[in-house]
């Protein structure tokens, strides 16, 4: 590419990018297909907080099908990545949130997880006409999620339960094999081509046949939306394996238990209400009477902490159920975002009693179970791999 090749193409990015008041320094759009791009940032981009509500809406106006045309040109000529910025940027700054609960406009959506949160948030206003085709953008989010961290979960898991069912003495029947002779080779005896096996490596019967047990409590407040729908896919992963007993609630002031539906997680998040107060507290008390061999048992809060209830009778949970042997992971957030705006005081509270409150993206999420199920040093793999605090 030439000097003036390159030239040419950034005055063209920046006169896309600061619109049609740059064309005089800039130059215009030659090619149609500029001009269409340009137009489909105009409709979204074309004012400011200084400009009036309707002027800056003049581009998209209050009609779905010409949200719905817009929509289609953005996914045209944009990739996926920018069509899921702008998507975000119209419903903030367009108010289009009621929009989304007509079908022609959801069609021409791309989905992505804070499309699902706004759809969830919408739940119980939705009518008829609408469910069937948002039940389709939520599904295909949900699927796309299982498959990219199902298997890696799954794998996670199993791993460290097996590591935790292993034993040292087993009988012949459950020796493993193929990790004593891995774990004997430096016993090896060249000269008559056999490993002496020191020490054995097997899985104990007993040992198999205890679950362990998890419980998810998803706080449904508004600003946990990615969370929800992460926390969700998850826990019907965890619910698919038979090694263990996987319970789900989700709360705000309320607690409603979704154990039942975890054959679907978009049953579950269907489920839920986003929005609303926070009582942690009541949400604890409620999983702890789930809670039947706290010794084989870890439990997941994932909020931000704002509690609404009463905060000592909170803090006086934690303490009990860590006491009767039950492992504790507060999750500040399950999302790719980071951590929320969360209640620093609380996290302090709890780090206090020995439970670290971080955030956790989905993709490490997998190995932050494999460590906890394994009973290793969360807190440690915390402040290496996580954010929060």
């Amino acid at each position: 590419m030439t000097q003036i090749e390159s030239d040419e193409a950034q005055a063209r990015r920046w006169r896309l990018i600061l619109g049609a008041p740059a064309e005089a320094g800039l130059g215009g759009l030659g090619a149609a297909e500029d001009a269409a791009m340009d137009r489909a940032l105009s409709a979204l981009y074309n004012g400011d907080e200084h400009t009036p509500s309707d002027k800056r809406a003049a581009g998209l106006g209050g009609s779905a099908p010409k949200v719905a045309r817009w929509l289609g040109d953005i996914r045209t000529y944009f990739p996926s990545t920018v069509v899921e910025v702008m998507q975000r940027d119209a419903i903030d700054r367009l108010q289009l949130t009621q929009l989304l609960l007509e079908p022609e406009l959801l069609e021409a959506v791309e989905p992505d997880v804070q499309l699902v949160g706004t759809l969830l948030s919408l739940n119980r206003m939705m009518p008829e006409t609408t469910r069937a085709t948002a039940r389709v953008v939520v599904e295909k989010v949900v699927r796309d999620i299982e498959r990219r961290l199902a298997a890696r979960t799954v794998a996670a898991v199993s791993g460290a339960l097996n590591r935790a069912a292993r034993v040292s003495r087993p009988r012949l029947r459950d020796i493993d094999w193929d990790r004593t002779i891995r774990r004997n080779l430096a016993h090896y005896l060249p000269e008559h081509r056999t490993v002496v096996p020191q020490q054995l490596v097997g899985y104990g019967r007993k040992a198999q046949a205890v679950r362990r047990e998890v419980v998810l409590a998803i706080d449904q407040s508004g600003s946990m939306a990615a969370s929800v729908v992460y926390a969700s896919v998850f826990g019907a992963v965890l619910a698919s394996m038979r090694s263990l007993k996987t319970s789900l609630v989700v709360f705000d002031t309320a607690v409603v238990d979704l154990t039942e539906q975890l054959s679907d997680p978009v049953d579950v998040l269907f489920g839920t209400q986003l929005g609303g107060g926070t009582d942690i507290n009541r949400a604890i008390a409620y999983c702890g009477q789930r809670i039947t061999r706290p010794a084989d048992t870890l439990f997941v809060l994932i909020s931000d902490l704002y509690e609404g209830g009463i905060r000592d009778e909170m803090l006086r949970r934690v303490s009990a159920m860590k006491e009767a042997g039950v492992q504790v992971l507060v999750l500040l957030a399950l999302s790719d975002e980071g951590a929320p705006a969360y209640d620093h005081d609380n996290a302090a509270a709890l780090a206090a009693l020995g439970v670290p409150a971080f955030a956790c993206t989905p993709d490490r999420f997998p190995d932050l179970l494999s460590v906890a199920l394994d009973r290793g040093d969360v807190a440690t793999w915390a402040r290496s791999h996580a954010g929060g605090r």
